[in-house]
């Protein structure tokens, strides 16, 4: 029992404290278990980490589940996890409701117009940092940009992960292959045509769910999925909602996946948000709890190492894709784009945590509103 204490005491004050994204999480879970508490050796939490990487959904959320179930079994997992998750969700609800309350008045606009470009400069970096990480070679580059391309050409962002991952996988193993009829058919589908459907509490589920449930790479690679599902094939959103959801998500602790909360709630109230919530997470919980035994295997794959690489290469691709799209509704003029660009130096020079510099686009917004 004092193993299943600790494991939630640790995990809901990091729910509360830790900002900055997947990867200042995971290094403060790193801090934290390997180096104070000494949970966990280097090379475990290594292990951990990759295999994160090789199922769908948030990493450093993942990780917390991971850690949890070692730290004091399922009951462990199921704390690691709730205990990061829920400061978080709390949190957008309560922003949710003063969004839904005073988000369309003049002041809450400027205040969205100074963070909206911040929001940009964050995804600008985040696919700055990973992609030196992901494409480590001219061929996975090259898939990348492939992807990018074949986003705006309408194809639909599940089959492009699934594709570019099988791609870089079979090439890469094309040795063992050579006795195998090499002729594979992926079938890429088309976007969906964007119409209005009638909004229903069992579809948002469904949808969270199925995003949950195949989402690679970093959380904002969330962007894609939710464009594609709630602005293009469902229309309950439009790319202003979809930003302030986001930037909803950032200037919170936590997952950036909490991002669905907030879409939940301005659609469908309390049980939307709560609905949305359990269902882009759930998938995590399960996953882990499949894959933990696994993880010496995994980790000797070359299959899987392949079909990671592919993977994260064309996450990187859409996530490049959708911050072009929605650099477009977020940089209107001369200072929302001066505001990007400052926030970017700032954040690839000077390492300025993004807590303040959202803050900061926040006040920038009111100063406007005030001279204007």
């Amino acid at each position: 029992m004092s193993d299943l204490t600790d494991v939630a005491k640790l995990f809901l004050k990091l729910g509360f404290t830790a900002f900055g994204g997947p990867a200042a999480h995971i290094g403060i879970m790193h801090d934290e278990v390997v180096v104070r508490r000494k949970w966990l050796t280097d090379e475990e939490f290594l292990d951990l980490l990759g295999a994160t990487n090789l199922i769908p959904g948030p990493n450093s959320t993942e990780m917390t589940i991971h850690i949890g179930y070692l730290r004091a079994g399922w009951m462990g997992l199921i704390a690691g996890g709730l205990c990061f998750v829920l400061p978080a969700m709390l949190i957008v609800l309560g922003l949710s409701w003063l969004y839904v309350q005073y988000g369309a008045t003049p002041q809450a606009e400027w205040l969205m117009y100074g963070i909206k470009p911040v929001v940009i400069a964050i995804v600008a970096q985040a696919l700055w940092m990973l992609g030196r990480k992901a494409f480590k070679n001219k061929w996975l580059g090259g898939i990348g940009a492939v992807i990018f391309v074949l986003y705006f050409l309408g194809l639909n962002e599940i089959a492009l992960l699934i594709a570019g991952g099988l791609v870089v996988m079979l090439v890469s193993n094309y040795q063992r292959l050579r006795s195998i009829n090499p002729a594979i058919f992926i079938p890429i589908g088309s976007a969906e045509i964007a119409q209005t459907i009638p909004f229903n509490l069992s579809t948002l589920f469904l949808t969270f769910l199925k995003i949950g449930s195949v989402l690679y790479g970093s959380g904002y690679v969330l962007l894609a999925f939710l464009r594609n599902d709630f602005v293009l094939r469902l229309g309950w959103l439009t790319d202003q909602q979809l930003i302030d959801a986001v930037a909803i998500g950032q200037i919170t602790p936590g997952p950036l996946f909490t991002a669905a909360t907030f879409i939940g709630y301005i659609l469908g109230g309390t049980s939307g948000a709560l609905l949305a919530t359990l269902g882009i997470f759930l998938p995590s919980f399960v996953f882990v709890a499949i894959s933990n035994p696994l993880i010496p295997k995994i980790r000797n794959s070359p299959w899987a190492g392949s079909l990671l690489d592919g993977v994260n290469a064309s996450s990187l691709g859409l996530m490049a894709a959708v911050t072009v799209q929605l650099s477009s509704s977020s940089l209107t003029d001369f200072p929302t784009a001066l505001i990007a660009v400052v926030s970017l130096i700032l954040l690839l020079r000077y390492k300025v945590n993004t807590t303040w510099l959202i803050a900061g686009g926040a006040f920038v917004g009111f100063i406007v509103s005030m001279i204007r």
